[in-house]
Parts: C-alpha cells; sequence; structure tokens
C-alpha cells in the first residue's frame, strides 16, 4: 500500500512539475528570489562560472556594462570590479528583492559603481548609446517580448558594442544556440563568437559600428 502511494506521489509530482515547466515556456516569468539556488550552485559554476562569463565579455576598465536581469548579483559585483572605479555597471532586475540582495552584496563589497535599475527588458527604461557591453546570463528565455527587449538592447549599446547571451541547459528557460541567433540577429546584430558548447554556450553579437551596416540585412544562416 505504501508503495502504491509512493508511486501515485511521484506520478502527481512528475505531473505537476511538467505543467509548471509547460507553464513557463508559455508565460515566461523571472525567477523568483527563493530559486536563486538554480543558478547559484556548483553545476552553475562548473560550466557557466563567474570567472569564464567575464573573460569572455572581454570587458577592459572604464567600460560601461548592462548586467540584465541581474538577479542578487552574482555576476554584476564581478563586473564592477573588472571595470573599475571609472567604468560603471547597471544592474537591471524586474524583482525588488533581488535588487535588495544585490545592494546587501554591494554594501559588503564596498561597490561604488553600480547603479540600480528596477525595470523589465523592453520597458524603455534604457539609455540610448551608452553601454559597452550587455550580459544576457540564463535570462534571455525569462522576457515575453524577446523582440522589445533586443531592440532596446541594440539601441543602449554603442555601435561597436558586444551583447553577451548565456544559456544553460536544465533551465526551464533554455533557448537553443540556432533560436537565440534568429532571435537576436533579427533585432540587428551579428554573430561574432561562439564559446561552449553542450550543456552551456556563450553566443557573442555585435551591435554594427557604422550606418550602413546597421541597415544591412541580418545573415541567413543560423547555428
Amino acid at each position: 500500500m505504501r508503495k502504491e502511494i509512493g508511486r501515485y506521489a511521484l506520478i502527481v509530482f512528475a505531473g505537476l512539475a511538467v505543467a509548471a515547466l509547460l507553464r513557463q515556456r508559455r508565460r515566461p516569468m523571472p525567477h523568483p528570489p527563493p530559486l536563486t539556488f538554480l543558478f547559484e550552485n556548483p553545476f552553475a559554476e562548473a560550466f557557466v562560472g563567474v570567472d569564464l562569463l567575464l573573460e569572455r565579455a572581454d570587458l577592459a576598465p572604464g567600460m560601461r556594462v548592462l548586467d540584465a536581469g541581474c538577479g542578487p548579483g552574482r555576476l554584476t559585483v564581478p563586473l564592477a570590479k573588472a571595470v573599475g572605479a571609472h567604468g560603471e555597471v547597471v544592474a537591471l532586475d524586474c524583482q525588488p528583492a533581488m535588487l535588495r540582495k544585490l545592494e546587501e552584496r554591494m554594501v559588503a563589497e564596498g561597490l561604488h559603481n553600480v547603479r540600480l535599475l528596477r525595470a523589465g527588458l523592453g520597458e524603455g527604461a534604457l539609455e540610448r548609446g551608452v553601454f559597452d557591453r550587455t550580459i544576457l546570463a540564463m535570462v534571455l528565455g525569462e522576457v515575453r517580448d524577446r523582440e522589445a527587449a533586443l531592440r532596446e538592447v541594440f539601441g543602449a549599446l554603442r555601435p561597436g558594442g558586444i551583447l553577451c547571451v548565456t544559456e544553460v541547459f536544465g533551465d526551464p528557460d533554455y533557448r537553443r544556440p540556432a533560436t537565440v541567433r534568429r532571435e537576436v540577429e533579427k533585432a540587428g546584430f551579428r554573430l561574432i563568437a561562439r564559446h561552449g558548447g553542450f550543456p552551456a554556450y556563450t553566443l557573442n553579437f555585435e551591435k554594427p559600428g557604422s550606418l550602413a551596416a546597421e541597415q544591412a540585412p541580418p545573415e541567413a544562416s543560423v547555428l
């Protein structure tokens, strides 16, 4: 009897998990603060570790960086240290609880070059043409209106600026490389580098550095 109850409970749990996943895919929502363990754990560190992602972003002191969907600041704090006192990181998130966690980290680290911005991507909260880098680490799939979000990121980057999109398999909002490339290039970017593969990858896209390049149609091929 107990075995049957356990079996039924497992089936129900699996069904609820699948239903939640399908709902998340249809109507994406940001990961709530209690679920930060999904991207702050040894698995994530092994395949999308902070040092690795910073290296792929090719940062330099003095840069202005947008950490979009910053969450509690797993990347924000290292980004701020990498760009130095003469650089700036804008940490954007739509959840006040995430920004509060980040603010606590900033105080603990004594950082003064991070600006918190409560907003969602695509809402028009970003300045235009001011960023050297935009980081979207395990975030793109959470955005409901990705077309509007990517247009806003494109406008916020300087010509020649780079958008770094990282995805890791196992994330409920995981996006395949070909899907990411198609969506990002539609906004006007061009792919310049790919890092990693399975279970995690980073695609770097550049905002064209000239008006003529900006107006050129994106490549038709996909990864």
